[in-house]
């Protein structure tokens, strides 16, 4: 069974990530298309750098197009915020990234977009689930007869529009006027090139780091983290950089290293970026966070006297929420954020550039204005733990929270739960614990956040030893 979790369908190469697989959730894109009466538009296709990305991009085209819909090929690797955004400009009713995202390299997968370049939700892609497992047959074209009949076309500069429109958003007179110096760790991934096109374009002056295409990438997880950016610490701080800053492999998700070294962390990054806009740029707004995403988001919207918004893991929902509440922007503590105006999905190429010019227009550092939002608001740590499980296992887990509801004693006064996606304990100092099932990788997920690192880890322990794991 090919199951779409918050990510998409994400499978391991060779094991379940095969050729069979792969048209069979083509051909389903194809059957769900025509079942809503969408087959008069295109579907734009676009891949990352991942081992088998560009064949699997090749081997769905045609599929498609086999199936009597037109196919808009990427002509190269592409982060998946550029395919929301054709799909968004174009307005089309799909689009697809062949991409397993931050996922390990012996991973890949694939994304579907919706209307207005939105995460496909998650009845869209249940009905897409089961008429994966319904194909009975595959159409499919040779790319080459595709491309002859017209059915397949490679998009010709589609970065363009995609660049233009961030520029617009951006104060490059300011970023022009500061003239920062970047180094750039690509990561290996998709989101190299138009982030250099940005900061070129704005007079910056940026170096980078990992450029090369590298299916293992480098041996590292594609995932920007404090533990992964070790190398652009180093390389801020020895070349006196002003900012690093960090990409997954399909460039939705962001790191940052600060001037000093300082690794910037996503719920960082949320904070810093909702404050600048709302109290430098006079934006007006709530911010939208999921559940697993720093509570200093809250205090910060209150003192503003906006409201933030808590949905469920999956970005899907914040996008969601943004458009309902006419949020400044929403984001995660996995790195993901978008920013009303743009697109609907996760952006780092915006959001990088956005970064920048903070720091151009407030002339500090991230780290001098994250330790004046913490004495105004208060000290927020998190801590996240990822427990891997035998498959069997996770029906105990669920039935001991989600069905018997039974918590640990966490020695502490419990002011609610919330179970409306894994188990949500909120405490009386503002403090929390989630623990969930990833929705892309067999892991049980738990975060935590208190005022001090010893605390938000007890909470973890406290899971730990109630579950046995």
């Amino acid at each position: 069974m090919i199951n779409f979790g918050t990510g998409g369908w994400r499978a391991i190469i060779g094991k379940d990530f095969v050729y069979d697989n792969i048209t069979r959730v083509a051909m389903g894109v194809v059957s769900l298309a025509r079942k809503e009466g969408k087959t008069d538009k295109p579907i734009v296709v676009g891949y990352d750098r991942r081992f088998l990305s560009q064949g699997a991009a090749k081997w769905v085209s045609e599929v498609i197009a086999g199936g009597g819909i037109d196919v808009w090929l990427m002509p190269r690797s592409t982060p998946t915020p550029l395919v929301m955004h054709t799909v968004k400009d174009s307005e089309l009713y799909y689009g697809i990234e062949i991409t397993a995202s931050h996922n390990p390299a012996n991973y890949n997968g694939i994304k579907l977009i919706v209307e207005e370049g939105r995460d496909a939700p998650l009845e869209t892609t249940q009905e897409l689930e089961q008429l994966i497992a319904d194909v009975k047959e595959i159409e499919k074209v040779d790319l080459d007869e595709g491309i002859e009949s017209g059915k397949i076309m490679y998009l010709r500069n589609p970065f363009n529009k995609f660049l233009d429109d961030i520029l617009g958003l951006l104060d490059v007179e300011a970023l022009r006027e500061r003239g920062l110096r970047v180094l750039f760790d690509t990561m290996h991934g998709s989101g190299a090139y138009p982030l250099q096109v940005i900061f070129h374009t704005a007079r910056c002056t940026i170096d980078t780091m990992n450029l090369n295409k590298d299916a293992w990438f480098g041996g590292m997880m594609p995932a920007p983290s404090e533990n992964t950016l070790q190398l652009l610490r180093d390389g801020v701080i020895r070349g006196g950089y002003d900012l690093g800053i960090a990409m997954d492999g399909d460039g939705d998700r962001l790191g940052i290293i600060d001037r000093c070294g300082r690794y910037i962390d996503a719920n960082e990054i949320l904070c810093l970026l909702y404050y600048y806009l709302v109290k430098y740029k006079g934006w007006k707004g709530p911010v939208v966070r999921n559940l697993a995403t720093t509570h200093m988001l809250d205090r910060i919207a209150e003192s503003f006297g906006e409201k933030c918004y808590e949905v469920p893991v999956g970005f899907k929902y914040i996008s969601s929420k943004i458009d309902e509440v006419d949020a400044v922007l929403g984001g995660e503590s996995s790195g993901g954020l978008t920013v009303r105006g743009h697109i609907h999905g996760k952006d780092s190429v915006y959001a990088a550039s956005l970064m920048a010019e903070m720091i151009s227009v407030v002339g500090k550092s991230p780290s001098d204005m994250i330790d004046e939002l913490s004495e105004q608001f208060g000290k927020f740590v998190m801590v996240e733990d990822n427990l891997r499980f035998e498959p069997e296992y996770k029906d105990t887990v669920n039935d001991i929270l989600m069905v018997k509801k039974q918590l640990p004693d966490f020695g502490k006064t419990v002011v609610r739960v919330n179970y409306e996606d894994g188990c949500k304990v909120y405490f009386e100092d503002d403090s929390f614990v989630i623990c969930r099932f990833s929705g892309t990788e067999p892991l049980l997920r738990i975060f935590a956040e208190s005022s001090d690192k010893q605390t938000a880890t007890s909470y973890i322990t406290a899971f730990r030893e109630f579950l046995n794991i």
